[in-house]
């Protein structure tokens, strides 16, 4: 259902932004998309604080903790490299794109501000749809691979919205890790883009 939702939210967008559709709700957002996106990242600060017991999971965990993050992050900038080679463009903004790990409202909003809209859109879709084949890719990784395997698609959405695929076809302790490894993606996602379009 959210990934309906989803898709529906960005055709509509794109069919407002097409069609030159002129509201007094749309003049708002796009007026304000900084706001919205500190109140994004006000939120997912919420999401993270609610997970009780995090800091006793972290501690138990000690160093290995990382090790899952540290794989996704290194594997989507290199993917970034890869695809930024086969499509022609910086390798720092095909790297900034990559470090969105999925959460497409920040990659894209924050991109899109900071390097202009169409790289902005780029981003936005590149994270999407890394969102929605994690959906489909997870049940297969369960079954063919091992529960770890499952959170690296999700990258920094394995706190949230790809959480429950992750619970259903895996078992409590990767849920966890789950939930800490979105955490420290998502932490990270802001400071990787900022630094890849450093360079661009």
């Amino acid at each position: 259902m959210m990934v309906l939702l989803t898709i529906l939210s960005l055709l509509l967008g794109l069919a407002c932004g097409f069609y030159d559709v002129q509201n007094s709700v749309i003049t708002l957002i796009s007026g304000n998309t900084d706001l919205i996106l500190y109140l994004l990242m006000f939120s997912v600060g919420i999401s993270i604080g609610m997970h009780k017991g995090i800091v006793q999971k972290m501690k138990e965990y000690h160093i290995r903790i990382f090790i899952i993050p540290i794989g996704i992050i290194a594997g989507s900038l290199l993917g970034g490299v890869l695809c930024s080679l086969l499509v022609h463009i910086p390798v720092a903004q095909g790297t900034a794109i990559a470090s969105g790990m999925g959460w497409y409202s920040l990659a894209g909003s924050t991109i899109g501000n900071i390097a202009g809209a169409q790289l902005g859109s780029v981003a936005f879709l590149s994270n999407l749809m890394r969102e929605i084949f994690s959906f489909f890719i997870i049940p297969f990784l369960a079954l063919k691979c091992n529960n770890y395997t499952c959170i690296a698609p999700a990258g920094a959405t394995s706190e949230d919205t790809t959480l429950p695929m992750i619970l259903k076809y895996t078992n409590e302790e990767t849920v966890v890790l789950s939930v800490l490894n979105g955490i420290i993606c998502s932490f990270f996602v802001p400071i990787l883009i900022s630094f890849c379009l450093g360079f661009a």
